[in-house]
């Protein structure tokens, strides 16, 4: 039986769901004026966005590797 690796992309993009909500209720209550809020807030979405890209292709590639070996050539 092959090790089994933690899946965080899942993980991450709760956390991603969470930041566009917490977004959406920033405009909502009216701080989408507040610059500095939303700044910071448009950073932390990227940088999560970023995560989450970087762990999915990284899940997938372990995933083709466990499936079908190394590749040779």
């Amino acid at each position: 039986m092959a090790p089994t690796t933690p899946s965080y992309a899942p993980e991450i993009a709760e956390r991603l769901r969470l930041l566009y909500a917490e977004r959406a209720l920033a405009e909502c209550e009216g701080l989408a004026g507040n610059r500095a809020y939303m700044d910071d807030l448009e950073q932390e979405i990227s940088g999560c966005r970023d995560a989450y890209v970087g762990a999915a292709v990284t899940e997938i590639a372990v995933l083709r590797g466990a499936l079908n070996g190394r590749p040779a050539g």
